[in-house]
């Protein structure tokens, strides 16, 4: 069995866990003379009626970071403070307190001075975790107060054992299984624990995917952090049968089965979110190949501003996503965040005065209030079918996974003409080759250029580590070897100055900023991503090139006269204020 619980606690993402109430908050932030008692009630209010924590609010609006916050907290409960960031902590004194019980708690052991346990909590004033924690490692402690990030990252000490347990597992069971029944091994302790490991190692590490790939000698785990695959771990070859057959069970697949593709899924469901795990298993010369990709079904819905939005695509995107009907079309390849894209307008869309319904494959995250249903060609339930059945269920608002033939082009085009506003994906390089998808999908140049409100192209940068980004210029080797690989990035740097979006257009004398690399970050110098957006607005002179069968590059141009900025410049833009590098620009935006 998978620990559902351990797995929740995990995931849970401890910045949500806000330690403070509103008076409590009121009381440290007034005595502080941070804020004025009247200006926190005012922001109170705000929340409130935002349905936000106060805490969550405070910081998010960028009123007090949370390590001040906390700081301030520490002097308020007469408690000293532990910058965990920097703490060399001992396995000896980590494993004083047991993993599930530090997670649970919110607490980790950090150090001692001989006599006494040093403990690093969220909450002092918890009285009777504090004593039931004495009582279990039957010592006095000292306790110090610390941020929920600092904390989730100090928690990660408990899981850099994990791959050591694993190899030491797989070293204790890497006799040959041949003449064992299949499900007889997948059910065996050996194998259950691996593949648990596995999949909590991934989770805590924030990956979408888990990609098992077997070779001559070895079975390679790799998962995909940040957009990027990495190599975690190597097996011995003779868990493979195991893994992949327990992977099976799970996924409710036919175990014998080893000649052709498969597909699953399964859930690990708590009260407070779905995980849900998509697999897909392939053959290939040397044994099964499986790829698991993980869906946090209620993922934190983040806004447009959030996502990466830069302020002028923010306001063209606001301006569209309000009007009554037509289409909106979010492009870019595979695992470029398209989707939450579309969930983020959802979400600004959600009211009670409409009618929304989605149909999706799969169902990444839950909406309340969203009538969301998922395809299923087993039983013929394909997008074309479920959005032809949503146009009889009088939605004002209709959102389509993936526009992949013509017959779903069709439905949608007819929709977004009868008076429905139609959010979809489509499989392109940027805006403007979106237009010639359509007509190749069979969609008259006339029902394209009325129709169509907007189009989205994105795809997802890495941010730069802010705990160890340092500011660097480039040296003349690098500044050629950039504009080898975009030659047009002089003349997008003089649009951009013209634009106002920088103050320089010279790559020699400009500061740029990157991660050198440290534990927070694994020593990649990269930490989550953010979206590059192009954002075409079709006007009506867009619209008047497009009844004309124009050529793309003819579209592209006025689209650029109305201010759009392509994928690459506004990368660029992104790159100058530090908040990716130059080289990931490069990398997500060439074609």
């Amino acid at each position: 069995m998978i620990n559902y619980d351990i797995i929740y606690n995990k995931v849970c993402d401890l910045i949500l866990l806000l330690m403070f109430s509103s008076k409590q908050l009121r009381d440290i932030l007034t005595k502080s003379k941070t804020i004025s008692a009247k200006d926190f009630d005012k922001l109170a209010k705000e929340a409130e009626e935002a349905g936000k924590n106060v805490e969550g609010y405070l910081i998010n609006k960028r009123i007090i970071s949370q390590d001040d916050l906390y700081k301030k907290a520490a002097d308020h409960f007469k408690t000293p403070f532990i910058d965990l960031k920097d703490q060399n902590i001992d396995r000896e004194i980590l494993l004083k307190i047991p993993e599930t019980i530090a997670i649970n708690h919110n607490l980790i052991a950090f150090g001692s001075d001989g006599k006494k346990v040093n403990i690093a909590v969220l909450d002092p004033k918890d009285l009777e975790t504090l004593e039931f924690i004495k009582k279990k490692i039957g010592r006095a402690i000292n306790v110090h107060m610390t941020t929920p990030d600092q904390l989730k990252d100090a928690l990660k000490k408990y899981q850099e054992t994990i791959k050591s347990e694993i190899r030491h597992i797989s070293g204790e069971d890497a006799e040959e299984q041949g003449g064992k029944d299949l499900k007889e091994i997948a059910e065996g302790l050996t194998i259950v624990k691996i593949v648990n490991d596995l999949i909590e190692y991934a989770i805590f590490q924030d990956a979408s995917d888990i990609h098992i790939e077997v070779e001559e000698k070895d079975v390679v785990v790799r998962y995909r952090i940040d957009g990027v695959l990495r190599q975690v771990m190597t097996l011995n070859k003779n868990l493979h049968a195991g893994i992949i057959a327990r992977i099976k069970i799970l996924a409710n697949l036919k175990v014998d089965e080893h000649r052709l593709p498969q597909d699953g899924r399964f859930k690990i469901s708590n009260k407070r979110y779905n995980i849900s795990f998509r697999v897909s298993i392939i053959p290939t010369f040397d044994g099964e190949k499986v790829v698991i990709r993980l869906l946090n079904e209620k993922a934190q819905m983040l806004s447009l501003d959030q996502l990466g939005f830069p302020t002028a695509e923010l306001e063209i995107v606001k301006r569209n996503i309000s009007k009554p009907n037509g289409m909106i079309l979010v492009t870019g390849p595979t695992g470029s965040g398209k989707t939450t894209t579309l969930y983020t307008v959802l979400g600004m869309l959600n009211t009670p005065k409409v009618n929304i319904s989605t149909i999706e494959d799969p169902i990444e995250y839950r909406m309340p209030h969203i009538n969301q249903s998922q395809v299923n060609p087993k039983i013929g339930y394909t997008f074309a079918g479920g959005l032809r059945a949503f146009l009889r269920q009088d939605p004002d608002i209709i959102m389509v996974g993936e526009i992949r033939d013509q017959e779903t082009a069709e439905i949608a085009v007819h929709a977004a003409m009868t008076g429905h506003l139609l959010l979809s994906t489509l499989h392109t390089n940027d805006t403007v080759t979106t237009l010639p998808r359509l007509s190749q999908m069979g969609i008259p140049s006339f029902l394209i250029a009325s129709t169509t409100n907007m189009i989205i192209s994105q795809r997802l940068a890495r941010r730069v580590c802010s705990a160890c980004k340092k500011e660097y210029k480039l040296d003349k080797k690098t500044v050629s070897e950039i504009k080898k690989q975009m030659p047009e990035i002089e003349k997008m740097l003089d649009k951009l100055v013209k634009a106002k979006k920088i103050s320089s257009g010279s790559l020699d004398s400009m500061t740029f900023q990157k991660g050198e690399g440290c534990k927070k970050c694994n020593d990649t110098g990269y930490k989550g991503r953010e979206g590059v957006y192009e954002v075409l607005e079709v006007t009506d002179e867009i619209s008047k090139l497009i009844l004309k069968n124009a050529d793309v590059s003819d579209i592209k141009k006025q689209a650029e006269a109305q201010g759009m900025l392509s994928l690459a410049e506004n990368g660029l833009i992104k790159a100058f204020k530090g908040s990716t590098t130059l080289e990931e620009v490069l990398r997500v935006t060439k074609e």
